[in-house]
């Protein structure tokens, strides 16, 4: 689920690029200067760029947080992995979005590992 305050902003830049994107098509039926409508293109791109990335951003950061977070409780305190989850774990607040994909293929790495140590160690 999307946060209301973040939905709320998407919309709005939505809002706003769509009426960019009819001020173009006015300024192609007018003929208009081509370096113009170009300055309008780059600005409704841009607009939705950022509108894509806000919500990636929340979407990515929150599966990565709990992804931490179980990788976090499934280490039993010994298993091999603390010093790389807890480095993990402290750059979360910090990650630009280009690395959080990155980071997430990390931790589920981490993850499966420590699954892997778990059932390997479990007493029987």
């Amino acid at each position: 689920m999307i946060p209301r305050d973040l939905s709320k902003d998407i919309k709005t830049r939505l809002q706003s690029i769509s009426g960019q994107l009819n001020g173009l098509i006015k300024m192609l039926d007018e003929n208009k200067d081509p370096e113009k409508i170009l300055i309008q293109f780059k600005a409704a791109q841009k607009g939705l760029d950022k509108a894509h990335f806000l919500l990636l951003d929340e979407v990515y950061r929150k599966a990565l947080a709990i992804t931490i977070s179980e990788t976090v409780e499934a280490c039993p305190g010994n298993c091999g992995n603390e010093e790389r989850i807890e480095f993990i774990r402290k750059q979360f607040p910090d990650l630009e979005l280009n690395s959080l994909t990155d980071k997430m293929k990390e931790v589920d790495e981490l993850k499966r590992r420590l699954e892997s140590y778990i059932s390997e160690n479990r007493p029987e």
